[in-house]
């Protein structure tokens, strides 16, 4: 059996690590977020609400360590500091003070964006021959867009 990541070199290994990196970075600026609005979410909404913000940031939160994991068997550096992902990361943090349909637009654009990050990903680990990124990146992408409707269902 092939190790991939001794296969894989180069420009085309520093290209998948950073697509990886990118994802754990957004992804954990969503799951602090996703954390955040749980704790501050406010009324009539709010049991609903606290439940799906949970369940993504609980759901997110594994999605960190497997991207992370993802990069250490590549061989690369699995960044740990929330300062470096905020300051990486395409999404922007909140400090929690919104409505709730601010809330589940943002976290809806977000999850948009996540899916985006991931699909991006996917094409870069098919194109260099990774296909445990790529299949990693359009499983996360496809959980990234079930949440985006999930959201979006809540405000239509």
């Amino acid at each position: 059996m092939q190790n991939l990541a001794t296969e894989l070199e180069g420009s085309a290994l520093e290209a998948i690590i950073d697509g990886l990196t990118q994802g754990l970075s957004e992804t954990a600026v969503v799951t602090m977020k996703a954390q955040n609005y749980h704790w501050n979410v406010t009324g009539m909404s709010f049991g609903s609400l606290h439940d799906l913000f949970q369940k993504i940031y609980e759901d997110h939160f594994e999605a960190q360590d497997d991207l992370a994991e993802r990069i250490k068997a590549l061989d690369g550096h699995a960044e740990g500091r929330l300062s470096e992902h905020v300051k990486r990361s395409k999404v922007e943090e909140c400090d929690g003070h919104a409505s709730a349909e601010e809330m589940v637009a943002k976290l809806a654009a977000d999850q948009s964006l996540l899916a985006g990050t991931m699909s991006a990903l996917a094409e870069v680990a098919a194109k260099n021959g990774d296909p445990l990124t790529e299949d990693l990146a359009i499983g996360r992408g496809r959980t990234h867009e079930k949440f985006a409707w999930l959201l979006r269902s809540h405000i239509k």
